[in-house]
């Protein structure tokens, strides 16, 4: 998960991309970087950390021009290197940035065909490189001095045939514009939207629709899966469908936890999902246990508020805010390695006692991945004088690996994997656990576009809509990706670092 952002303005883009990432920080609190052009150069900042410690007054200067890219990066397979940190650049064909939110499922394949076939090096890990440089093959293939849209577009088609897995991107073209395109089943969200000015129209593309909200451009629609948007560098716009076979399968895992709830993804609001979320799991908790003694529900915060907010009306029990935290705390999920995501917790939650002590409580949260934070804040809540502690969550047993961009690598270290409910509740510490229904969760979603008839949601029920993902796929996918394997790649790192810096 990451976030990206593109913009065609009549005026400097600086100031407008920092400020669109700062909105889409929560997808990635890794590295952030911005890469605009002006008068034939490129201006490029990038680093490890929060956008707001990457770009200094200084950097802001240096980034010139009225066309620009963004990105903040969350890292899949945990390494936190600055050298992974992106927009990423090739030269050749015509200079192309790019920014990438996703994972891609064949890129070692891709690498060795870019490498042995296209005569092409990749200097980094990172899929997203791989990318660039199928995009960039495939639009040198043209063959001209001067390009159009309709050579761009073929470039995006040629992606497309090449890679599978999930992409939502963002390019800039030297001298051409910003170009922005989804993989056929749309997996990752990307929208595009516009504002008037004194000087003409300025277009966005961007992750989610809150960055354009916020920076006053109107939401055109969603990116199609398998279709790019293009816009010149005279502020036209162009779209084409770019797949043989396009087939919508948003990740649902968006709505339950990775979207701010005020964005729009495919049509659906973030914030309305996660209500009808909450009705779903009263009506479940009704159905299977009707003579509850929950006193009261309180959400861990943040994103489980609103969907704990329906289902305390449905159930007619009170809602309380019990935990007040620390907003100086990155998001514990996207935090890479296990190690951190398990100091973070009690620095970034403080119990307020008085909601707790005595009382039968139900706990809400928007998921359980490991189940070491719902574990220590059941801890916690006991410790504040909780009678009962129940936990319910949104979204169903998370028991498959994600693939498409999520670090949720290794089944193994998942909490529900090889358990059912009742043993998962022991460990954790809970006296009755309740989960979200499957079947429920799809409901939730769709009812806010009936026109989406498949989702993504491959780590509750297994199911790859790439159709590409097999089992050794996922055993090598686990042996590099895993928190084992990252706090391996840590040591070696520091152990490294430590040697050069005895040999000066």
């Amino acid at each position: 998960m990451c976030g990206v952002i593109g913009m065609v303005a009549k005026g400097p883009v600086n100031q407008a991309l920092y400020d669109g990432l700062t909105v889409l920080q929560h997808r990635g609190q890794d590295a952030a970087g911005i890469v605009t052009y002006n008068h034939g150069r490129l201006h490029l900042r990038k680093s490890n950390g929060m956008v707001r410690d990457v770009f200094r007054a200084e950097h802001m200067m240096q980034l010139e021009g009225s066309v620009g890219i963004g990105h903040v990066r969350y890292p899949t397979a945990g390494c936190s290197s600055s050298a992974e940190a992106q927009p990423f650049y090739v030269n050749s064909p015509y200079g192309i940035s790019l920014a990438h939110n996703g994972n891609l499922t064949n890129a070692e394949e891709i690498k060795r065909d870019l490498f042995l076939e296209d005569l092409r090096h990749i200097n980094t890990d990172s899929d997203s490189e791989i990318l660039l440089n199928v995009f960039a093959h495939e639009l040198g293939t043209q063959g001209k001095l001067k390009i159009g849209e309709s050579d761009v577009f073929g470039a995006v088609a040629g992606v497309h045939r090449r890679c599978r897995g999930a992409y939502a991107v963002v390019a800039m073209i030297n001298g051409y514009g910003v170009l922005g395109f989804r993989d056929p089943n749309g997996i990752r969200p990307l929208c595009f939207g516009k504002r008037e000015t004194d000087m003409g129209t300025e277009y966005m593309i961007a992750s989610e629709s809150v960055a354009l909200d916020v920076l006053g451009f109107q939401l055109i629609r969603d990116v199609e899966p398998g279709e790019a948007v293009f816009i010149d560098l005279d502020g036209r716009l162009h779209t084409m469908q770019c797949a043989d076979d396009p087939r919508h399968s948003p990740c649902i895992f968006e709505y339950v936890y990775l979207a701010r709830p005020d964005s729009m993804i495919d049509d659906v609001s973030v914030y309305k999902s996660r209500l009808r979320m909450g009705r779903m799991l009263a009506r479940k908790i009704n159905r299977e246990w009707a003579d509850h003694d929950i006193d009261v529900i309180i959400p861990i915060p943040d994103t489980s508020r609103t969907v704990a907010l329906d289902l305390s009306y449905d159930l007619g029990v009170t809602y309380r805010e019990g935990f007040i935290k620390n907003r100086y705390i990155g998001r514990t999920f996207i935090m890479p390695g296990q190690t951190e995501r398990k100091k973070s917790v009690r620095q970034k939650l403080n119990p307020i006692e008085l909601e707790f002590r005595g009382k039968n409580v139900l706990l809400v949260d928007d998921s359980v991945v490991r189940g070491t934070t719902s574990q220590q804040i059941i801890q916690m809540t006991r410790e504040v004088g909780a009678r009962n502690v129940y936990l319910a969550s949104a979204a169903p047993p998370v028991r498959y690996p994600n693939v498409y961009g999520i670090d949720m690598p290794a089944a193994s270290e998942f909490i529900a994997y090889r358990r059912d409910e009742e043993e998962i509740a022991r460990v954790i510490g809970a006296d009755r656990l309740i989960y979200q229904d499957l079947e429920d969760l799809v409901e939730a979603v769709r009812g806010g576009n009936e026109k989406l008839q498949r989702f993504d949601c491959s780590c509750f029920n297994g199911e790859y809509v790439t159709g590409d993902v097999s089992a050794s796929y996922l055993e090598q996918l686990e042996q590099v990706r895993s928190d084992e394997a990252k706090s391996l790649r840590g040591s070696n790192d520091a152990a490294m670092i430590m040697g050069l810096h005895n040999q000066a």
